[in-house]
C-alpha cells in the first residue's frame, strides 16, 4: 500500500508526480483488469475524486493546482459598509475597553445583530484594534531571575522543611 506524503512527513501528493503517474497507471491495469477504480483507488490509499482531478488539466504532471484555485468570495460575506458599520460600532465609548468576546453578546440586547465573534474578532484585528483594547494593560515581559542562578554544578542549594507526622 502507498503511503501518502512519503516517509518525511509531507502531507499530501503535490510534489510527487512520479508517484501520482504510477497510482495512475496501476489503477488504469487494475481497472482494465475488471477492477472496479474507487476500490482500486481505496487500496492504493486515495480517493476516487483525487483520481479524477488528476484526469483533467495536466494533473499527472503539473499537479491539481487546488491551493492555487481563483475562488469568487462568499456570498454572505459581509461588504464594506458592513465592516465600516461594525468598527464603528465596536469603536463606541461603551465597547472600546472591551473585547469581541464581550461586544458581540450586548448588541443583540439593543436589537442589532452585525457579525459572529470570530468575525468581529478578525476584522478588528485587520482594522489593527485587536490588541489591548481601551484600559487594558499591555503585557509585561518576564525577566530572568537575578539570585538562584547556577552557572556550574553545586551553585544553589535547597531544601524542603515539609513536617510530615508519624
Amino acid at each position: 500500500m502507498w503511503r501518502l506524503g512519503g516517509d518525511r512527513g509531507e502531507c499530501g501528493m503535490k510534489g510527487f508526480s512520479i508517484l501520482r503517474q504510477s497510482l495512475f497507471q496501476d489503477i488504469g491495469t487494475a481497472h482494465a483488469a475488471g477492477a472496479r477504480p474507487h476500490l482500486a483507488c481505496k487500496i492504493t490509499g486515495i480517493d476516487l475524486r483525487t483520481l479524477q482531478r488528476w484526469k483533467v488539466h495536466e494533473g499527472l504532471t503539473a499537479g491539481d493546482d487546488r491551493p492555487h484555485a481563483v475562488r469568487p468570495p462568499p456570498s454572505h460575506a459581509p461588504s464594506g459598509a458592513e465592516l465600516a458599520e461594525l468598527v464603528r460600532a465596536a469603536n463606541e465609548p461603551r465597547f472600546a475597553p472591551m473585547p469581541p468576546a464581550r461586544i458581540v453578546p450586548m448588541l443583540p440586547d439593543d436589537g442589532v445583530y452585525l457579525a459572529s465573534e470570530s468575525t468581529v474578532s478578525r476584522v478588528l484585528r485587520e482594522d489593527g484594534q485587536a490588541a489591548h483594547r481601551g484600559r487594558a494593560k499591555e503585557p509585561r515581559a518576564v525577566r530572568p531571575p537575578t539570585t538562584h542562578v547556577a552557572t556550574a554544578p553545586r551553585q544553589v542549594w535547597c531544601w524542603d522543611m515539609t513536617y510530615l507526622p508519624r
